[in-house]
């Protein structure tokens, strides 16, 4: 069997994709769902990084530290 010529694009076909590509990159994403309300007592791991200075203000208080820096972003946050 021959290969069958393609037929030549007309300005149609071209404005056909293109609107069918525009509209897969405009369709509405789904939205992320909403985020749990935080349960006391449970804690998350997070990276972050604090000024050395801050860092050993709490550690000089000894072990405890990482609550005290918790209690000083509470009472930041108006909580």
């Amino acid at each position: 069997m021959a290969d069958q010529p393609r037929r030549p694009r007309t300005l149609s076909d071209a404005r056909t994709e293109a609107e069918a590509a525009f509209k897969r990159t405009t369709a509405k994403v789904a939205e992320a769902p909403a985020r749990k309300t935080a349960l006391p007592g449970v804690r998350e791991l997070v990276s972050l990084r604090i000024d050395q200075d801050v860092l050993e203000y709490f550690r000089e208080g000894g072990p405890g530290w990482q609550e005290r820096i918790n209690e000083a972003l509470r009472k930041a946050a108006g909580k």
